[in-house]
């Protein structure tokens, strides 16, 4: 709690990586429910723009790395739950 937090995500693709790679944060609250996607990632960070985690997260990968990390300012008991890192670099997924 308060301190910033990474989390680590990382990947291996058999095709080479260009701009139409995708990186997809998800998130589902401990209690259960909706999961809702928290940061985008194509070419640029698209952090999400409304819900609990607006204006907390921040990009922390290197895509040519095989590093889709983000980090989350200030967490809060309440923001533990499940977050899922999906990435696709097609035609690989």
């Amino acid at each position: 709690v308060g301190e910033q937090v990474l989390l680590k995500c990382s990947f291996k693709s058999s095709s080479p990586i260009t701009e139409n790679l995708l990186v997809d944060w998800t998130y589902r609250p401990l209690a259960g429910g909706q999961m809702e996607t928290i940061f985008h990632y194509q070419s640029v960070p698209h952090p999400t723009t409304a819900g609990k985690f607006k204006d907390r997260i921040s990009w922390a990968g290197n895509v040519a790395n095989g590093d889709a990390s983000i980090a989350i300012q200030s967490p809060v008991l309440s923001d533990n739950g499940t977050f899922i890192c999906s990435v696709k670099n097609p035609p690989d997924l």
